[in-house]
């Protein structure tokens, strides 16, 4: 299936739910009546800056220390095209492609060393990628041995993670040495597949694997990748992780013992999980945490399936709040979804600019899977795999 950063077939109840509010009538609404911008939040004047790359939507997906902003815009081709901005939002720039159509920027790190995917030439295959310093120059990464591969997220060190078909046929996460080079199989919790999401400056990667029992489960590694330790879930049978902070804090979502999704925190060094509710629906997933333990990520909140807002909660992931209430935002803006927060009270989301407010619950629906499972158009199982996807 097309899909983004957000949306995967391992698990596709939470998929269902979106896709049954949106394709039919929400995506219509969207294409007839709303564009999807990108904004730079200060948490401490929760002023925004917005994202503009003149002539297209923009989707954030994360920002270092010095307010660099990555993610991907959505061309008048439909194609979508890795960008990075200059510090605090400033600028923007397209990073070009490894020979194909579309590309994706996933993680940054603090010298502006962008990692993510790229179609290769001939878009027979998609492979990870690294950048320089400020995003210049684009080296590809290779692969595990199989013609796929998505870079993730980077470290300060260099240390790229993601994940990688395999000779054999698998799908395993992996992480390079310093400055991209190399690329080591991270292994599984027993099972046949595991995707790698988040590192943090020790070299610790979460993500999810499956498990000898067939199900997929959040872990955490030792320092270098080295290890991989079952995290666990919040009573369900699924659970992945998507970020860590410099404590091996860890943050993603899980099943509930009741059949909800909610997202989740651990205490330092992945011990122990918390619960970290919803905005009002029956599902939330956290996406990113940085030193302070504050976590940003999504929810449903008012039951409305397919509908979600962005959340962030205060430190040590205590409280949940909705980001629309709390940043200043021109009229007309809602936003929909959380990317990723750094150390410095910085934070990037995605919103919809909708002309006529009564068009919102319409509006809403599409957004989502347009911004979550649609905006691709070719290469099927590029990102079927992919950190959203486990959250279908």
């Amino acid at each position: 299936m097309n899909s983004i950063d957000y949306g995967l077939k391992i698990r596709k109840t939470a998929l269902a739910a979106l896709l049954g509010a949106g394709l039919t009538m929400g995506s219509a609404a969207f294409a007839q009546t709303a564009r999807t911008t990108s904004y730079l939040i200060d948490t401490n004047s929760w002023q925004a800056t917005e994202i503009v790359f003149p002539g297209r939507d923009t989707f954030a997906r994360g920002v270092n220390d010095l307010g660099q902003v990555i993610g991907y815009s959505v061309t008048a081709g439909r194609d979508q095209h890795a960008f990075i901005t200059g510090p605090d939002g400033a600028g923007i720039t397209d990073l070009g492609t490894l020979g194909g159509r579309n590309n994706v920027a996933e993680g940054i790190n603090s010298a502006g060393q962008v990692v993510g995917w790229s179609d290769t030439v001939g878009e027979g295959s998609s492979h990870a990628f690294i950048t320089g310093a400020n995003g210049a120059g684009m080296t590809n990464l290779g692969t595990l041995g199989g013609p796929y591969s998505a870079a993730q997220a980077i470290n300060a060190a260099g240390q790229v993670v993601g994940y990688s078909d395999t000779s054999s046929g698998g799908r395993h996460g992996f992480i390079t040495g310093l400055n991209g080079l190399g690329m080591t199989d991270l292994g599984t919790l027993g099972g046949a597949e595991t995707y790698a999401f988040g590192i943090n400056a020790a070299g610790r990667v979460v993500g999810y694997s499956s498990t000898a029992t067939g199900n997929s489960h959040a872990y955490i590694t030792g320092p270098n990748g080295a290890g991989m330790t079952d995290l666990g879930t919040l009573g369900g049978g699924f659970s992945s992780a998507l970020g860590i902070n410099g404590a091996g804090r860890v943050v993603g979502f899980s099943d509930t013992t009741g059949g909800d999704r909610h997202a989740f925190i651990t205490g330092p060094d992945g011990v122990g999980m918390t619960d970290l509710g919803t905005l009002g629906g029956n599902f939330s997933f956290a996406k990113a945490i940085n030193d302070a333990a504050q976590v940003v990520g999504d929810s449903f909140f008012d039951g409305t399936p397919g509908v979600t807002h962005p959340f962030i909660t205060g430190a040590n992931g205590v409280g949940m709040t909705d980001l629309n209430t709390l940043v200043h935002l021109p009229d007309g803006v809602i936003l929909t979804q959380a990317g990723g927060i750094n150390n410095m009270g910085q934070l990037v989301a995605t919103a919809a600019i909708i002309p006529e407010p009564a068009t919102y619950a319409l509006m809403l629906a599409g957004l989502v899977l347009l911004g979550v499972v649609a905006s691709r158009k070719s290469g099927s199982n590029r990102r079927s795999n992919g950190r959203w996807a486990s959250m279908a």
